[in-house]
């Protein structure tokens, strides 16, 4: 063989590597099929259920009705509990791939392509994806709510692209913004970890294990590296979370109550900041590649109980999911 050849079959070799490494696939979410409707229950009334469900459920306002303060007086409003589809994102190791939107690439500049890397002279298992954060009001949409304070508004938006982002791949850059974690990278601190773990399993998570992401690890630092990884789902779910975690530390996600106060003008009439995200009022489900429709599951649930045959490696690890997000709000 000349060496003219061997240039040309080792360039070929680079071309068809860097063209696998750089895939992009995905579907558009299909608001009927594709959504878990069963995720919207239990529905209540102050802490009444009207309608049961199959999930665990937060606190919910004890007194049935609230007085809420507007612009002009003061109106009397019922107190309600549901689960919310809140956003989407896309976790891909491929920047700006756009996964929960059909699977096209944006042209927005250059960004390096994630996957697995190496960390130090021991070389050991981490991997890097980016997230992209939709602002996803199907609520708003299919109008199944009339009251603006019972639902996320607006229209469907990129709400946030971590390519842009230099915090998300450098873990010490990504200290500005949570500054707390070098209180929770040792031992001592990761121990309780296991209860948030096992009571994600059957249960809510421990909010005020903040630091800890259930069986997916810990939530800090908020970046997209993920070390020793134990699988890409587990680590897109982790991101996933994480990046949920990081919109509220930045004011761009707030919270409901569950807390109705007196009853009159009490926390429950408006949403609120809440820079240490409360993981209970959170479930996730997959929207893609392989849409797992049928069923949500609360943060820090361990993927190993539903993983099996959503991961298809030759459409290069990328995965779409759908955040639902419990609202307590007075319905006016």
């Amino acid at each position: 063989m000349s060496r003219r050849t061997k240039i040309f079959l080792t360039f070929f070799a680079v071309l068809v590597m860097q063209t696998a490494s750089a895939k992009c696939a995905g579907t558009f979410v299909n608001p009927i099929s594709d959504i878990c409707w069963n995720c919207l229950f239990p529905i209540s009334i102050g802490n009444i259920q009207v309608i049961s469900g199959d999930y665990p459920d937060t606190d919910n306002p004890s007194l049935p009705v609230e007085v809420c303060q507007m612009p002009i007086g003061w109106r009397i409003g019922l107190n309600i509990g549901f689960w919310e589809p809140f956003a989407l994102t896309d976790v891909t190791p491929t920047p700006y791939c756009m996964v929960n939107l059909g699977g096209f690439t944006l042209d927005l500049g250059h960004a390096g392509q994630g996957g697995k890397e190496s960390r130090g002279e021991i070389a050991d298992a981490a991997s890097f994806y980016y997230v992209h954060w939709y602002k996803y009001p199907l609520i708003y949409f299919l109008q199944i709510l009339t009251s603006m304070a019972c639902m996320q508004g607006g229209d469907f938006d990129i709400a946030y692209l971590t390519e842009l982002d230099p915090t998300w791949n450098d873990d010490e850059l990504a200290f500005i913004i949570n500054p707390e974690a070098v209180l929770f990278g040792n031992l001592v601190a990761q121990a309780p970890c296991a209860i948030d773990a096992a009571k994600s399993q059957t249960s809510l998570p421990v909010d005020k294990l903040f630091w800890c992401a259930g069986t997916q690890g810990g939530m800090y630092p908020f970046s997209g590296t993920v070390f020793d990884e134990k699988g890409p789902i587990q680590s897109a779910v982790l991101l996933s979370e994480r990046m949920d975690f990081k919109m509220h530390r930045e004011g761009l996600v707030e919270d409901s109550s569950g807390d109705s106060g007196s009853g009159i003008q009490g926390p429950i009439c408006t949403q609120h900041l809440a820079p240490i995200m409360p993981k209970s009022r959170y479930r996730y489900q997959m929207t893609n590649t392989i849409s797992a429709a049928n069923k949500c599951y609360q943060f820090g649930h361990d993927v190993a109980t539903w993983e099996g045959g959503h991961n298809t490696p030759t459409e290069g690890n990328i995965f779409g999911f759908l955040i639902w997000k419990k609202r307590n709000c007075t319905f006016l």
